[in-house]
Parts: C-alpha cells; structure tokens; sequence
C-alpha cells in the first residue's frame, strides 16, 4: 500500500503548495496509479523502482496502443512524483534522469471557421430559457476564450456587465481579466434578465449558468448541448470542448493580434502553448491562398 500512500501524499502537497485544480490533481492520480499497478503486476515495490521498469511500462502503453500525448502526460507526472520522493528522502536516485523526453508530432487543435461559428452562435432560439443559456454560453466562450472549466464555474461577482470584462480564475488559482465585448456583452445582459432566475427556480446560487435542476453544470451537459447545436448549424467537423476556445485564439491572429496578447487573454503560462495557433492561423491562411490565388 505504500505506493498508492505516496501518490496520495503527492497530490496533497501539490494541492497545498501550487493550488492545483482537481482536474488537474485527478489526472496526476490516475496517471501514477496506473504506474504504481503495473508495477504491483511486476512485484516491484517503491523504492524498487528504476529506469529498466520504467521503459518496460512505456513499452506497454505502446503495445496497449495508447496515444503518444497520453504516455508523454504520463511521464510528465512520473518525472514530478520521483523527483518529489526524492525531495521528501523516500528515494536515493531518481529513475527519470534516464529516461529520454518523447519526441511529439505538433498537433493542431480543431477549429471552425468565422462562418462556421456565426451559424453555431445562430442556433440556439431566444423562446426557452435553457437556449438563452446556452446561447450567452457559447457567445462569452468564443468572445473571452474561457476555458469550459472556467466557464461553468463562473460566478455573479465574476461579471461586470458595466465594464464588460470577466474575472477569471484559471489554472494554479491565477487570476486574469478578459473582454467580452459588445456582442456578448448584450447576450449575457439578455440571458440574465430573462432566463437566469427561471433556470434557478427556488435555489440560491451564484454560477452565472445554472443548468436546468438550478445548480452548476458539469462539462459534460454542456458539451451535450454544443454537439447539439452544431448538428443543428449542420456542421459536421469533429469538435472538442474547446472548439469555441480554439476558434477565439485563431481568428485573432488571423485579425492581426499579438501572441502575447493572446496568450495573456488564455491564461498560458508559457508562450509556447500558445504558439500552437499561429501553425492553425498560418495553415488557413496557406489554404485561402491557394484556393483563391491565381498562381497557386
């Protein structure tokens, strides 16, 4: 039991020291449990544990054909635990100083075209509540680039309608302040006067958006309720809870934004995990050139 005691140690000590989000603890849990169960099927106890283990575990996610980003997060969370029981003087060595850093392939995120978001944003009707909901939902998504996270979890004092900017508090408890502009600004405004306290009915809560049974809702209804609309919007392309996140940071770089405005208005701590749209902006400017240009 000793190893499954460690992780939870670990975790309790990130959560104190970096406030860390639950989602973000829970994928440090799930990745080390996985870990600490290969090696309990290998009869390798804590201290045990080396670099020929480790790679004989990363030859076994490969065989299980897990993603390569899968492993990588993996590794990521191994190299922290191992250098952590060192710090802590439960180990001698770390066995990560050994193992090489995956090489990954870039991926691009999914992202939707302006028409493509315009007919999405369109979808929702203004007769039900829950479509007014949705409808502010999707409008402060694609006009902050919040994450859903973030979103679901926004509260009133969060708001200011008056200065049209959101407070948000992202991931390690950082907080920044995004613009909503006009748009959204006017959809939010219409959503809280005249279906937020339907969707509440008797309960007293401050989330902006409750769902139906008046307390927050989970990412997973709202991602029900995006695929909703974009069968609706007749869009077919494959889509991720971020897909309205994606589109934000894209189209502003096509309009010209700086990257580290943008990377202010995410919440990236490093500039490199924002740099990943400006390989998307870069290829749908290539893709217009070469439908539209004369000489492609």
């Amino acid at each position: 039991m000793s190893f499954y005691n460690d992780i939870e140690a670990f975790c309790d000590r990130l959560w104190a020291q970096r406030g860390l989000a639950d989602n973000t603890l829970s994928a440090y849990r799930t990745d080390l449990t996985a870990f600490a169960r290969f090696a309990e099927q290998h009869q390798v106890a804590l201290a045990q544990a080396d670099a020929e283990l480790i790679r004989h575990y990363l030859e076994w996610r490969q065989q299980q054909g897990l993603a390569g980003s899968s492993t990588a997060r993996a590794l990521s969370s191994l190299r922290r635990f191992f250098a952590d029981l060192v710090a802590q003087g439960k180990l001698q060595e770390d066995p990560m100083v050994l193992i090489a850093r995956p090489k990954l392939a870039t991926k691009l995120p999914d992202t939707l075209t302006e028409a493509d978001v315009e007919a999405l944003l369109a979808a929702p009707t203004d007769e039900e509540a829950v479509q007014i909901r949705d409808r502010a939902m999707m409008e402060l998504l694609y006009a902050t680039g919040l994450r859903v996270s973030e979103l679901i979890a926004l509260q009133l004092e969060q708001v200011s309608l008056r200065q049209g900017v959101v407070r948000v508090v992202g991931k390690g408890g950082k907080e920044r302040l995004v613009p909503m502009g006009e748009q959204a600004q006017a959809v939010l405004e219409l959503y809280l006067r005249r279906a937020r306290a339907e969707l509440l009915g008797h309960n007293r809560s401050d989330v902006v958006f409750p769902s139906r049974r008046g307390v927050q809702m989970t990412r997973q209804t709202f991602w029900y309720r995006i695929k909703l609309y974009a069968r609706l919007a007749g869009i077919s392309k494959p889509l991720s809870p971020h897909t309205l996140r994606h589109a934000f940071a894209t189209h502003l770089l096509n309009h010209g934004a700086d990257l580290r405005v943008v990377q202010l208005l995410l919440g990236h701590s490093d500039l490199s995990t924002t740099q990943i749209y400006t390989h998307v902006a870069q290829a749908r400017l290539q893709a217009l050139h070469e439908a539209h240009h004369p000489r492609p």
